[in-house]
């Protein structure tokens, strides 16, 4: 993996989410179809307003021993965005993933979120290139 590529390069484009108003249980239950541990949170106009993850229904949902059917994502949603541009580095990006202590962050362009990094997309990557490195042997 280049540190110095564009984050672009690495992101997944594909972006699953949920509304503001539907149960954490729905949310769960998409995380697990598509197995995958985070979800945008998306507006009726199709703007990301939240980030869910699974931590955050571990923290704000398990923890406090609420049912999984009352409240709905917006309650228990990471409202403050964490983003980065399409153009950082995949080493920026690192460094703000280990730095705020987070595993996932929403790729934007031009003031719209266009993808997602995660501690994932960077196994991946990295495990490709070994894959590719080994058949070159």
């Amino acid at each position: 993996m280049d540190l110095r590529a564009p984050i672009r390069v690495y992101m997944t484009k594909k972006l699953i989410g949920v509304r503001p108003d539907d149960t954490v249980k729905r949310a769960g239950e998409v995380m697990v179809e598509f197995d995958i541990g985070s979800l945008v949170v998306v507006n009726d106009e199709g703007n990301v307003v939240g980030f869910l993850t699974k931590g955050d229904i571990i923290k704000r949902l398990v923890i406090p021993g609420l049912p999984n059917t009352t409240p709905p994502v917006k309650e228990i949603m990471t409202k403050d965005l964490v983003t980065v541009p399409s153009t950082a580095s995949v080493g920026e990006v690192l460094d703000i993933l280990s730095k705020k202590g987070i595993k996932h962050i929403l790729v934007e362009e031009d003031g719209k979120i266009v993808g997602i990094f995660s501690i994932s997309d960077l196994l991946e990557a990295s495990r490709r290139r070994l894959e590719t490195a080994i058949a070159a042997e």
